[in-house]
């Protein structure tokens, strides 16, 4: 119960944050919203051990080379004299900071000599972390289905979407080691790409950084629960494990209202 009253507290944006980002009242949707940098965001708290920091990609700005990028920091926002105006290179180049790009084909990080870790089924319940253990139906972007979708998208048939699309769902944790650091975790819309940078300090603070930099123009923090998933997304995850694509849910002999929270949430 603390740790999803913290989680919730913690699912806001740091005022501070970059020259180009305006945020909503609630401190809960980033918006960039002139030129393509500047857009450097902070969680407003700094993470607990095993916290994820969510958002969705909302809007999207044609024109731009580049996505949305994603890590954490030791640094305190408001120990900064000015927000750096890139998260690459140059918040990272002030050292104890852990930032990736989300590419179109962003994969699991293997380490050389690991062999990569059979990663869960998208319709199980909770995605497990080293000993954490996150509500996947949270996790997971989807996008709005259509006539064409299943042929336009190759992955709409497993209700994922690419990374970058609108409406995907990327999160950023830290998972401590035996050694007293941490393993920096990303996660795109339910899938944990492994450790994406290791050795973290873990005796210091560590704030999410996200980057609303070029073609991403608008992202929206998604509050995560750390409980056990309700009998309806369960019954819903059983429902979309045995259909072809959501498309095919409009066929099923469900009231109007199941059909469309399977189809849409």
């Amino acid at each position: 119960a603390a740790m999803a009253a913290r989680c919730r507290l913690a699912a806001r944006f740091h005022h501070i944050h970059g020259a180009n980002i305006r945020l909503d009242a609630s401190h809960t949707q980033a918006t960039r919203v002139e030129s393509f940098a500047n857009g450097l965001c902070f969680s407003q708290e700094p993470l607990a051990p095993g916290q994820i920091f969510l958002v969705e990609i909302e809007e999207k700005e044609l024109g731009w080379c580049g996505h949305l990028r994603v890590g954490l920091t030791a640094h305190d926002p408001q120990s900064l004299e000015v927000v750096p105006e890139y998260s690459l290179p140059d918040l990272v180049n002030m050292g104890d900071t852990w930032v990736f790009a989300i590419t179109r084909n962003h994969n699991r990080v293997v380490v050389e000599g690991e062999e990569a870790q059979a990663r869960g089924r998208p319709w199980e319940p909770f995605l497990l972390i080293e000993r954490v253990r996150i509500p996947r139906d949270t996790l997971v972007g989807r996008s709005r289905p259509s006539r064409y979708s299943h042929i336009l998208d190759d992955l709409y048939k497993m209700n994922v979407l690419p990374a970058t699309a609108r409406r995907s769902r990327i999160g950023v944790l830290y998972a401590p080691q035996p050694d007293g650091t941490a393993d920096m975790h990303i996660v795109i819309n339910g899938e944990d790409m492994g450790p994406s940078a290791r050795g973290l300090p873990t005796a210091r603070p560590l704030y999410a950084v996200i980057d609303v930099f070029a073609s991403t123009k608008s992202v929206r923090v998604i509050p995560v629960d750390y409980g056990f998933p309700s009998l309806q997304t369960l019954c819903r995850l059983v429902i979309q494990k045995h259909i072809v694509h959501r498309l095919a849910i409009d066929g099923l002999d469900l009231p109007p209202l199941l059909k469309s929270y399977c189809q849409h949430e």
